[in-house]
C-alpha cells in the first residue's frame, strides 16, 4: 500500500488513499486506479523487480541468475526480447537452443518469478540497432519506429510470430506474465509518431487479448512523455538513484494521474563506451533511492543481472549511443550490476536485499554462492609456418595448461576460406546492407590508378567509414581509419598496387537520433582527391569458419610478413578434471575478436578501454580435452604474443594503466 511521505529533495508527496483490500477474485493482474495500486487476484500488490537478458546469459546458467534474483527478494524479472535476435534473416526465425525464450518464461515461472516482458519492436538495451534486424535497411529509405508501411508490414509479421508464444504464458491463462511492455522510451525517439503507437497497440491487443496490462516506459522530461505515451497504454518512467524521486513520479503523475507509481528502470549502475571510464555506481546510493521509492508505495524494476553482449556461438551484439558522435558500447555489460557479469552476488545485491527485507518477507534459504573460478594462466603464442596435418590434431596439444605455441595466418591469405562464394564486383564502394551483410567484416579491394611516388593522401569524407577500416597496400597494413577520428593516411605505391580495405561493424546505433546506421564505406576512397574505382567486395563469413573448426581443422598457411595488420592466431590450452569460469586479458594486444571452441567471446581492445578482460563462462570450455583459442589480431599482435588467463576482471583501465595486468 501507498502511504503518504517525503521524498529526499523535494516536497511532500500529496496524501491518497492506501490501497484497499479486496475479496479475492479469479486469476488477474490489473490497475487500480482509484486505489492507487495494482491488483493481483483481486488482492492490493506490489512487485520489486530485476531485469536479466537471457540472449546475454548462456542457458547453463540461467537458472543460477534467477534463482539469485529470487533469493535477494526480488518477486519479478524483467526480460527483453531482441527481434534480431530471433528473426536473422526475414522469415527466418530461431527460437532453438541457446535462443529458447520460452523455455526461459517457463523457468522463471518454476522458480516463482513474476515476469514483466519487453518485446519491443524496439528493446534498446544496449544491443545491436536496438533488437531491430539489420535487414529492414535493405530498404534504404526506410524509416523506422514510425508508420511507414515497409517497416509496419515487417513488425507484423514479427509480432504474429512471437506473440502466440507469449499469450498463453500470460498471467490470467495460469502463467507468469504480468504486464507486458509496448515499445521503449518511444518519447526519446525524433519521430513522435503516435499513429505508430497506436497501431502497436491494436497489434498487442489483437494478438494477446482485452485483459493484459499494456505500458509504456519513459524518462521523466514533458517532451518524452508527450511523445511516448497513449491512452491505452499505462504509462511509467525510468530514472536513477541521482534524480529527484519527487519531480520523477511527479511526471508520471502529468500522464498518468491515477493508478500506481512504477519505475520500470531504475539504474543501478551504468554502461561503458570504448574509451570512457568504467562506470560506477554506490551500493549506498543504489539502496537509498530504492528505499525512498518504497516507501511512496512504487513498484520498481531494477537494472539487476549483466553479462557480455554477445551470445552464445554467434556474433557479438553490443550496440553504440549517438551522443555528439558514435560510441560504441564495450563487449562486457557489465555495467556495475548487483550481479556480476559472471553471475557473483555482490556487495550491492545485499544492500538491496536488506532494504527489501524492510518492507516484504524474504525466501527461505541461503543466496547461492559465487562460481568458482580460475587463473588458467599465460598462452603463449609464437608465429611459426605451416606444420603436417597430423601435428595439428587435438591430440598433439599438451595436456596441461602450459605454454603452447598458435598457428599465424594473415587475413588477406584465407578470402578463399573466409568468402567461400568469392567478391562482389562494384564500380564503387557498396555499404553492407546492399551486399546483406549483418555484422562482422567486409574487405574492400581496388588498385592504385597510377604510380604514386611521393607520400599521396587516401581519404574518406568525415563520418563515412562505419566503423572502422584497416588499410593495406601490397599486403602491407598501413594503419587505420575511423568513424569520428583519422580519416586520412600518407600511401606510397605503384599503378596496379593492390590497395584493402578491411571494414568492421563496432555495433549499429540502439540509442540516438536516428537508428539507419549503415555499415562499410558508405561513400568513396580518394587519392588526392581523385575518387577510387573498380571495386571488389568480399562479405566475411568469420564466424561459421570457427564454429566448423577452421583453423585447426586444416594446415595453415606460412607467411614470412611481419605479424602487423588483420592476422588470425590460433592454439590450445586444457583445463584438467573440470573446468571453471575464467577471464582473458590481451598483454600488448591491440585490437580484435576471440573465439574459444567456437564460441565468439567479442571484442578486445585493451589500447582503447576501460574494458581489459572478457569473460569466458565454463559452459564454454571443455574438459580433459584441448579447449581451441581463435584470435582475429586487426592492427599487431606483440612480439611475443601470448593471452593470460586470470581468475578476475579488469574493467577500469586505460592503455596508460594497462601494464597491470601483464604480469
Amino acid at each position: 500500500p501507498r502511504a503518504a511521505g517525503r521524498a529526499p529533495g523535494g516536497p511532500a508527496w500529496p496524501r491518497v488513499p492506501l490501497c484497499p483490500q479486496a475479496a479475492p477474485a479469479a486469476r488477474s493482474f490489473q490497475v487500480d486506479y482509484e486505489g492507487g495500486c495494482f491488483r493481483k487476484d483481486g488482492a492490493a500488490f506490489r512487485y520489486v523487480a530485476g531485469s536479466l537478458h537471457y540472449a546475454r546469459v548462456p542457458r547453463r546458467a540461467w537458472g543460477d541468475r534467477l534463482l539469485k534474483m529470487r533469493m535477494s527478494g526480488l518477486s519479478a524479472v524483467q526480460v527483453y526480447v531482441p527481434w534480431n535476435y530471433h528473426e536473422p534473416l526475414p522469415g527466418v526465425y530461431d527460437f532453438a537452443g541457446e535462443r529458447d525464450v520460452e523455455a526461459f518464461l517457463d523457468l522463471a515461472a518454476e522458480l516463482g518469478l513474476l515476469v514483466i516482458l519487453r518485446p519491443g519492436p524496439y528493446i534498446c538495451a544496449e544491443w545491436e540497432m536496438g533488437g531491430l534486424p539489420a535487414w529492414l535497411l535493405w530498404k534504404p529509405d526506410i524509416v523506422l519506429r514510425s508508420s511507414d508501411p515497409d517497416y509496419l508490414a515487417a513488425v507484423d509479421s514479427w509480432l504474429h510470430v512471437l506473440l502466440p508464444k507469449i499469450k498463453p504464458r500470460l498471467y490470467q491463462y495460469g502463467g507468469s506474465i504480468i504486464s507486458v511492455q509496448v515499445e521503449n522510451e518511444y518519447g526519446s525517439y525524433y519521430a513522435c509518431d503516435s499513429d505508430y503507437l497506436r497501431h502497436l497497440l491494436g497489434t498487442f491487443r489483437a494478438l494477446l487479448g482485452p485483459d493484459v496490462l499494456l505500458f509504456t516506459t519513459d524518462g521523466t522530461r514533458a517532451e518524452e512523455l508527450r511523445c511516448g505515451t497513449l491512452p491505452g497504454l499505462y504509462a511509467t518512467v525510468d530514472f536513477g538513484p541521482g534524480s529527484n524521486i519527487t519531480e520523477a513520479f511527479g511526471a508520471q503523475r502529468l500522464v498518468q494521474p491515477k493508478g500506481p507509481l512504477v519505475n520500470s528502470e531504475y539504474y543501478t549502475g551504468w554502461l561503458d563506451y570504448w574509451g570512457g571510464a568504467h562506470a560506477s555506481v554506490s551500493s549506498a546510493r543504489v539502496a537509498q533511492g530504492l528505499e525512498d521509492m518504497l516507501r511512496l508505495g512504487a513498484n520498481v524494476n531494477m537494472q539487476v543481472a549483466r553479462s557480455p553482449s554477445r551470445s552464445p556461438l554467434c556474433f557479438p551484439w553490443p550496440g553504440a549511443d549517438f551522443k555528439e558522435g558514435y560510441k560504441p558500447v564495450t563487449t562486457s555489460y557489465d555495467y556495475d550490476a548487483p550481479l556480476s557479469e559472471a553471475g557473483d552476488p555482490t556487495e550491492k545485491l545485499f544492500a538491496i536485499r536488506t532494504v527489501i527485507s524492510k518492507f516484504q518477507a524474504l525466501p527461505v534459504g541461503p543466496m547461492p554462492p559465487a562460481s568458482p573460478k580460475h587463473a588458467y594462466g599465460r598462452v603463449a603464442l609464437q608465429k611459426v609456418r605451416a606444420a603436417p596435418r597430423a601435428a595439428q590434431s587435438c591430440l598433439a596439444w599438451p595436456r596441461r595448461p602450459a605454454p603452447v605455441s598458435l598457428q599465424y595466418a594473415d587475413l588477406l591469405d584465407v578470402l578463399d576460406v573466409l568468402c567461400p562464394s568469392g567478391p562482389i564486383q562494384s564500380q564503387f564502394p557498396l555499404t553492407f546492407e546492399a551486399i546483406k551483410q549483418a555484422h562482422g567484416f567486409v574487405l574492400y579491394r581496388t588498385h592504385l590508378p597510377r604510380d604514386v611516388p611521393a607520400p599521396a593522401t587516401l581519404s574518406a569524407p568525415p563520418h563515412s567509414v562505419c566503423d572502422r577500416g584497416y588499410v593495406m597496400l601490397r599486403t602491407e597494413y598501413q594503419g587505420t581509419l575511423e568513424r569520428d577520428g583519422q580519416t586520412a593516411l600518407q600511401v606510397t605505391g605503384s599503378e596496379g598496387d593492390t590497395l584493402d580495405v578491411l571494414l568492421e561493424n563496432m555495433g549499429r546505433i540502439n540509442f540516438g537520433a536516428n537508428f539507419s546506421d549503415f555499415k562499410g564505406l558508405l561513400r568513396n576512397l580518394s587519392l588526392e582527391s581523385s575518387p577510387l574505382r573498380g571495386w571488389l567486395l568480399y562479405p566475411l563469413a568469420i564466424d561459421p569458419a570457427v564454429q566448423q573448426g577452421w583453423p585447426h581443422a586444416a594446415p595453415a598457411k606460412s607467411s614470412s610478413r611481419a605479424a602487423a595488420g588483420p592476422a588470425f592466431y590460433t592454439g590450445a590450452f586444457e583445463s584438467p578434471g573440470s573446468t571453471w569460469d575464467t577471464f582473458v586479458t590481451f598483454p600488448g594486444w591491440s585490437k580484435g575478436q576471440l573465439w574459444i571452441n567456437g564460441f565468439n567471446l567479442g571484442r578486445y581492445w585493451p589500447r582503447r578501454g576501460p574494458q581489459q578482460t572478457l569473460f569466458v563462462p565454463s559452459s564454454v570450455l571443455h574438459s580433459g580435452r584441448p579447449n581451441n583459442i581463435t584470435v582475429l589480431e586487426l592492427e599487431g599482435a606483440p612480439a611475443p604474443p601470448s593471452l593470460l588467463f586470470l581468475d578476475r576482471p579488469f574493467f577500469n583501465r586505460t592503455l596508460s594503466h594497462s601494464a597491470a595486468v601483464t604480469k
